[in-house]
């Protein structure tokens, strides 16, 4: 495989001649960010980001390029970017990013050599590479002392104040607590989302300015990084995350985690009265899935924290600190199933509100795994093994069940029509569930009345039911069960 490191006769990019430029390469970036996505809608943005970032990222680094692949480089980001042009989603977005990651270690890392060594690429350039700013930032500065106090709080502070917004965001009474104390805008133009989506922007960016590749992920001493950091005093990241930090870290995670599950203890479990501004609808809303991504995230943390032959793994202090937070978390989650059992009883149910139930199911026993992995000193194989053979369950269970009939007997029971109070009831939607929310349906329209377009429209799936059934290649047993109900309950009216 080609080098990348430099001969000693080659000229120095620009980059490595003068290091601040790539702090100014990042900041560039930075407000760019800011101008194309701070407050805006996302779009063609993207495009335009990636695109920046791109040419920073070869500008930045061409003195170590591996000019044999900037073609095939070149293609895989413009591919990468082709499904964001088209159209902005999760899916493009992730394209967008794989393909500029992709692309980076293709011209950069001299350590690919393997699909495995590739994706260990990327999730180094994803996972630890935002870390790399602030190491790099106060290496800069040559002061030791002052770097590892800086290290140590590092890690503890950036999720803390994560954990802290999705907090706010999952409460209004923390959001609203938070308002009051707000003595006005001495800056309209500073705020704390600002200065946290900067320091997140530029925590992003830096690893594709200031490149740095290591052989394996988290283990192996091989590494390879631009010649502008070889004098700076090295903080890599089992520094990031060794076992003073997840110590800091789980102190304060702990006591957050403790502000939300106190008040859910109050107002959620405790049933005491809201303020009058908030209702309990809005309370359940709310906090449903912002916790449940809270839940996820410390999972992620613990089981980089608390990895197999790891500091923090053998520590009498951390695991018991560990075991209560990931309680806490169970507890969060659980308490994501009842706000949101809260709000199907106001607004009904549908499909997404049962799979949401289903996946905070799933996130409650996988933060149980985790704990019997920690206490049975399981490899991370034996946590993959266990939440593959839970899901699989979960699906098999699933695939037997009924659903459109459930939510439609739900929705109809529910409904203000026939308990008097909750919402009206959703007949567009219970048509669309399907020939299976016919019984519910049937209910539905005597208790409201015969309305001529109703009836037309629950014909057609009766038809629709039949047509299934005429022929054996569709036949399923649910069906059949489903048209033998319709026949019994036809024959009397036929006899009439």
């Amino acid at each position: 495989m080609t080098s990348l490191v430099r001969p000693e006769t080659e000229a120095p990019s620009i980059g490595d001649r003068l290091p601040p430029a790539k702090g100014a390469a990042a900041l560039a970036l930075a407000a760019l960010a800011d101008w194309l996505f701070f407050g805006q809608q996302l779009g063609i943005s993207v495009v335009i980001f990636a695109i920046a970032l791109t040419c920073a990222a070869l500008a930045a680094n061409f003195g170590r390029l591996d000019r044999g692949r900037l073609l095939l480089a070149g293609l895989i980001v413009v591919a990468g970017l082709l499904p964001a042009v088209e159209e902005l989603n999760a899916v493009s977005v992730t394209f967008a990013i794989l393909a500029l990651g992709i692309a980076l270690a293709l011209t950069t890392n001299p350590f690919l050599d393997g699909l495995a060594e590739g994706a260990a690429s990327l999730l180094d350039l994803f996972l630890t590479g935002p870390f790399r700013s602030f190491r790099d930032v106060v290496g800069a500065f040559n002061l030791p002392a002052v770097t590892r106090g800086f290290a140590l709080w590092f890690v503890p502070l950036l999720l803390g104040s994560l954990f802290a917004a999705l907090f706010v965001a999952a409460n209004p009474l923390l959001e609203k607590w938070i308002s009051q104390l707000n003595p006005g805008n001495p800056a309209s133009y500073l705020s704390l989302s600002r200065t946290l989506f900067w320091m997140a922007a530029l925590a992003a960016v830096w690893p594709f300015i200031q490149v740095k590749w290591r052989r394996g992920f988290l283990t192996a001493a091989d590494t390879i990084e631009s010649p502008a950091t070889d004098k700076i005093a090295p903080i890599n990241a089992r520094d990031l995350l060794g076992a003073g930090t997840i110590l800091r870290s789980l102190i304060l995670f702990n006591l957050l985690f403790a502000i939300q599950t106190i008040l859910d203890a109050i107002y959620l479990w405790g049933h005491v009265a809201l303020p009058a501004d908030i209702t309990y609808a809005v309370y359940a809303h709310r906090g449903a899935y912002p916790l449940i991504v809270t839940a996820l995230l410390a999972a992620a943390f613990v089981l980089v924290a608390m990895r197999p032959g790891g500091p923090a793994e053998q520590s009498r202090v951390i695991r018991p600190l560990v075991y209560l937070w990931v309680g806490q978390n169970v507890l969060l989650v659980i308490s994501s199933m009842l706000r949101l059992d809260l709000y199907v009883q106001t607004y009904l149910l549908t499909y997404w509100r049962v799979a949401a139930f289903v996946w905070m199911l799933l996130v409650a026993v996988g933060l149980v795994l985790i704990l019997a992995r920690i206490a049975l000193h399981r490899p991370n194989q034996w946590l993959i093994h266990a939440n593959l053979l839970t899901l699989t369950i979960v699906l098999y269970v699933c695939s037997l069940i009924n659903f459109a009939a459930i939510i439609a007997d739900y929705n109809v029971s529910h409904s203000r029509e026939a308990s008097g109070s909750g919402v009206n009831l959703d007949m567009d939607y219970l048509l669309r569930l399907g020939p299976q929310a016919l019984p519910a349906i049937d209910r539905a329209i005597r208790l409201r009345y015969i309305n001529p377009v109703l009836v037309s429209r629950r014909d057609c799936l009766v038809e629709q039911q039949r047509q299934q059934m005429a022929s054996w290649r569709s036949w399923g047993f649910r069906s059949w069960r489903l048209q033998r109900a319709l026949d019994e309950r036809e024959a009397p009216a036929a006899a009439n």
